[in-house]
This record gives C-alpha cells, sequence and structure tokens, in this order.
C-alpha cells in the first residue's frame, strides 16, 4: 500500500549532447525544479508555479509531472483515489535545458518514493524512459555531475563521471522556444564518414580532458559536425554568438541540448561572459537573451519523504 503523507523531490536543469556527444553525455546544472506530491483528497489538485506556470497548470491529466507520477504509482499497483501535486518551475520550457527530463525524474522519483519502493539508478531511469525517449538528459538530471548515457536493448546504461571542481557553467537563454521535435527534423539521416570520425574524436577528448583536469582543451573537445551545424539556421546568430563568448574566455561553448540555449564553460566568475554573449545576440541577431551563471550540479535529484506507512 502506498505511503501517506507527502514528498517533496529537487531536480537540477540539465545540458545535453556538451557538443559532439550526441544523445550520449549530459551535465547537471544548478537551476531546481522542486515538486510535491501528495496522496489526499480525491481527483487531481495540481499547482504550477513558476516558468510555464499557467500553460502547465491548464494541463491537467496531461501535465508531464502528473503523468509520471500516476505512471510510476500504476507500475506498482497503486491507483490512489486523489493526487496533490505541486511545482515550482524554474527552468525555461523549451530551451534545451532539460525541462521535460526534470518533470519526468520528478515525478517517478516522488511516486517511487510514495510507494515504498527502492529503486537503483538504473530502475528509476527505465521507468522515465518511455517518457523522454533519450536517455542524455534523464540520466544528468537524475544522477548529477557529467553522465554518459545509452540503450543497451532497450535499457538504460549509464555512468556517472568527475567535474573538474573549478568549472561553472552560464547559461544564455534567449527569449524565443525551439521545441525538441522540430530541432530534430533539421538533423540528415547521414553523415559523411569524416564527420563521424570527427566526432568521436572530440568525444573522447573532451571526456579524457574533464577527467584529467586538462580544461586548457575543452574548447576543441566540443568541436561538433554531427547537429550543431544543422541546428544553426534555427537559432540566428548562434555562431557569432559562441564565437563571442570564446573570445570573452570562455573554456567550451556549444548549443545546449537541441537548443536555443547557449552555454559556456568557465572558472569563476562567469559574469562577463554571459554578458558579452548576450550583447553579441542582441547586435547580430536581434535577439532578446538572460545571462544565467550556474554551478555545476553533482548531486543529482533529491528525494524528501514526510510520510508513514499505512
Amino acid at each position: 500500500m502506498a505511503a501517506a503523507g507527502s514528498v517533496a523531490v529537487r531536480v537540477p536543469a540539465t545540458t545535453a549532447n556538451l557538443g559532439p556527444g550526441f544523445d550520449a553525455l549530459g551535465m547537471a546544472l544548478g537551476l531546481y525544479n522542486e515538486i510535491e506530491v501528495e496522496l489526499a483528497g480525491t481527483g487531481l489538485t495540481l499547482v504550477v508555479e513558476g516558468e510555464g506556470g499557467a500553460r502547465l497548470q491548464a494541463q491537467g491529466e496531461e501535465n508531464l509531472v502528473v503523468r509520471a507520477v500516476r505512471g510510476t504509482l500504476e507500475r506498482f499497483g497503486e491507483h490512489p483515489e486523489g493526487l496533490r501535486v505541486r511545482t515550482i518551475n524554474r527552468v525555461p520550457l523549451s530551451r534545451g535545458l532539460g525541462s521535460s527530463s526534470a518533470a519526468i525524474i520528478g515525478g517517478v522519483a516522488a511516486a517511487a518514493a510514495l510507494a515504498g519502493a527502492r529503486l537503483s539508478p538504473e530502475e528509476t531511469l527505465d521507468l522515465a524512459l518511455p517518457l523522454e525517449g533519450h536517455p542524455d538528459n534523464i540520466a544528468p538530471a537524475l544522477l548529477g555531475g557529467l553522465t554518459v548515457a545509452t540503450l543497451v536493448d532497450g535499457r538504460v546504461c549509464s555512468l556517472s563521471l568527475p567535474v573538474p571542481e573549478t568549472l561553472q557553467a552560464v547559461a544564455v537563454v534567449p527569449e524565443f522556444h525551439l521545441p525538441t521535435a522540430r530541432a530534430r527534423k533539421a538533423l540528415p539521416s547521414q553523415v559523411p564518414r569524416e564527420d563521424a570520425v570527427f566526432n568521436v574524436g572530440r568525444v573522447a577528448l573532451l571526456l579524457a580532458a574533464m577527467q584529467t583536469g586538462r580544461t586548457d582543451l575543452l574548447r576543441e573537445g566540443v568541436r561538433d559536425r554531427l547537429h550543431q551545424p544543422y541546428r544553426a539556421p534555427l537559432v540566428p546568430g548562434m555562431a557569432e554568438v559562441l564565437a563571442e563568448g570564446e573570445q570573452a574566455g570562455a573554456l567550451a561553448c556549444f548549443l545546449s541540448g537541441a537548443g536555443p540555449t547557449l552555454l559556456a564553460l568557465v572558472e569563476g566568475d562567469g559574469g562577463e561572459v554571459g554578458a558579452r554573449m548576450a550583447a553579441r545576440w542582441q547586435e547580430t541577431a536581434g535577439i532578446a537573451a538572460r545571462p544565467l551563471p550556474l554551478s555545476i550540479d553533482r548531486a543529482g535529484t533529491r528525494v524528501e519523504r514526510r510520510d508513514r506507512r499505512t
């Protein structure tokens, strides 16, 4: 029987791909959504605050957090009469910062806690996968830090790797949205072999640089030929803004996930880097953007249970 009371979950934003690691690499960022779930009353009570609050609250049963909670509870044979869900969204929607993954992982983790289930990370990711479709965002949202994730026989295989302690991030978030489905449609079904070889080498260099602390190699390590060149037309001014970040002293700059957010890795205060990138976006393409200096989250999803067994 499900536990009475409530569960509070904190889930980090994420950035996927990290340049060449298309659909494989991800990293958690210090920007968090908070989710509270309670089995109480009858029907659904949903309150959404923050980013996209009104639209997400109006979704009701179709809300992604609600779907993740209900779907996971059903996997454990639980069909509660009443469900109360409250979320505080800080992760921008449809901007390449893992808002969907935060909703899904948060809902799955909350439901598992309410059901009294002790899941391994792999089991949690497998429950989340049908709602997300790709493991590269859900893995860092759950595990924190830098993650490598792929599918093996339909199941998620993932590893969390250490990140240099000095590393910070700056997300430069534009005012427009870019749905992931649209960004995927821009990708070709085939790529030249030399481009595939280029990316294999850059992924290896990026991971080696991270693990050895060679942050001077990150700039070359994030170069990509598999997705960023094809998505660039959907993000006006992208090349110029990424170049501005490098000129401002960023260790590396790349498209965050499917975009349109652009992300810089820095050491120390990244305020100037972010400000210059945002200013260049306005000058080059007339696009307003806000820079968000962020830490690298190393804790992943955190769950606080506030219940007693009934």
